[in-house]
């Protein structure tokens, strides 16, 4: 597999630091309101990620923590007259509302930074004691200049980095580029015990310290969004880096922003829409849709439209599944395996080992379905029908696609009214089978003759 790893800016083959096994770490989020169109991408699409790999015979062990400590938690909890940790409670209990809407499974592991507390002390007193941190003023900081790669993951040299930092008169900093490990307690805020006093960890040290203590010093893949490259990610690079003496991360993954209506996301434009919102009136997986239908680099577009076309595309894919079971109970026995399963299974592969390609992924399923509703209409036996059922499962599930089906079960009545129809029909009164279908209609069962026998849904 190629995955455009953005620390070399290129695709670099994958190799795993231990054959068969791989450790992702992926950030998640900050636990202060409910998840956003934009924070639904990186979890559908690292989600895909997992899913493929294990897929593809790999033993994955997958971290994404909650940031549950943080200026806009405080701010959120003072707000509302309620603890911080109330607030951290609330969210995740939405996230997880949001996060099983869109099929994302859960990780391994879940961390909360708050958990971690002893692991973030000890890796600052580690940076301390080497030189690469300094306390000042209750504040603990990280030269970022005594790392001499700070800036390989953003790519920018330290000098313009250095251009854009700001600076206050009274700051207490060393240097404009040092970034803060610890904080001092404030009057009125959550803290704990260090050796530089009371305080809070920095953002930026709590996923080095989650990601060391459940996946070790050094992992195969770290994902985000792009808006994380700097300075969150580049920070996690240096201070690891410079704690443990060693490669925090072999590949990096970014996904890209998501505008609406060719807008940039933003509150100030009126265009920012948390994913319950869209689900209230969509429903969740035309949202999953969404999110993995394009190469998961570049942008994507939200809009209603975007959105229609997704739930059409999800129908097919409902459709093609619903008419294979239909067909499976009216077939003959035996039925040669279709050539076009192993052809479109290995479409589908060559698209996913491509850096993830989603969108190709896809057009390989829905070329599949195109062939298996040919072989459907040609009266597929059951073996044939099986299999292409099995790989349609197969492939759909590495997407986290077609998981809303229902098994509707139809009353005695109106099961009576539909074999009484297909008798008429049997015996040529078409007149009685017109009523019936009418009748039927009236009561919401749509009937759909086939060349296999007759379907119904309801309307």
């Amino acid at each position: 597999m190629k995955i455009f790893n953005t620390l070399t800016r290129q695709k670099d083959e994958f190799v795993p630091i231990t054959a068969g096994e791989v450790k992702i770490y992926a950030c998640g989020p900050t636990v202060y309101n409910y998840i956003h169109i934009g924070n639904a991408r990186p979890l559908c699409v690292f989600d895909v990620l997992r899913r493929y790999l294990e897929w593809r015979g790999y033993k994955v062990n997958f971290v994404q923590n909650f940031t549950d400590i943080d200026d806009k938690l405080i701010k959120k909890a003072n707000e509302e007259g309620i603890t911080v940790p109330e607030v951290a409670a609330r969210y995740i209990k939405e996230f997880w509302v949001d996060a099983k809407g869109l099929n994302v499974r859960e990780a391994t592991v879940h961390p909360k930074a708050t958990e971690n507390i002893d692991e973030i002390i000890r890796i600052i007193s580690e940076l301390v004691g080497k030189g690469f941190a300094y306390e000042a003023g209750g504040d603990v900081y990280f030269r970022a200049k005594r790392f001499d790669e700070y800036g390989k993951l953003s790519h920018q040299p330290l000098e313009d980095l250095e251009a854009g930092a700001r600076i206050a008169t009274d700051d207490i900093k060393e240097d404009p580029m040092d970034f803060c490990l610890w904080k001092g307690a404030k009057p009125g805020e959550p803290y704990w015990e260090s050796p530089w006093g009371n305080g809070r960890p920095g953002w930026h040290i709590e996923c080095s310290a989650m990601a060391g203590r459940y996946l070790g010093q050094t992992i195969d893949i770290h994902c985000g969004g792009l808006d994380l490259i700097f300075p969150h990610h580049e920070n996690e690079i240096a201070q690891s880096e410079c704690a443990n003496g060693c490669e925090f991360a072999h590949y990096w993954m970014h996904n890209g922003f998501i505008n609406v209506d060719k807008r940039k996301m933003s509150k100030s434009l009126g265009n920012f829409f948390t994913v319950r919102e869209v689900a209230e009136k969509y429903g969740y997986e035309p949202i999953r849709y969404l999110m993995i239908s394009s190469q998961y680099r570049g942008p994507i577009n939200y809009s209603v439209d975007i959105l229609e076309q997704g739930k059409n595309a999800l129908e097919r894919l409902y459709t093609c599944r619903d008419n294979i079971d239909f067909a499976l109970k009216n077939a003959n026995e035996g039925g040669e395996i279709p050539e076009f399963l192993e052809t479109h299974k290995q479409e589908f592969i060559d698209a996913m080992e491509d850096d993830l390609n989603t969108a190709d992924a896809l057009a390989a399923i829905f070329t599949l379905v195109r062939d298996i509703n040919t072989v459907i209409a040609a009266g597929a036996g059951q073996d044939t029908l099986k299999a292409c059922a099995e790989l349609f499962d197969q492939l759909t599930g590495v997407l986290g696609l077609v998981y809303n089906r229902k098994t509707e079960a139809l009353d005695s009545e109106i099961e009576a009214l539909i074999e009484k129809r297909t008798e008429a029909r049997k015996n040529k009164d078409f007149a009685t089978a017109d009523r019936i279908r009418d009748e039927l209609k009236a009561r919401g069962i749509e009937i759909i003759d086939t060349p296999q026998g007759t379907k119904w849904r309801k309307v």
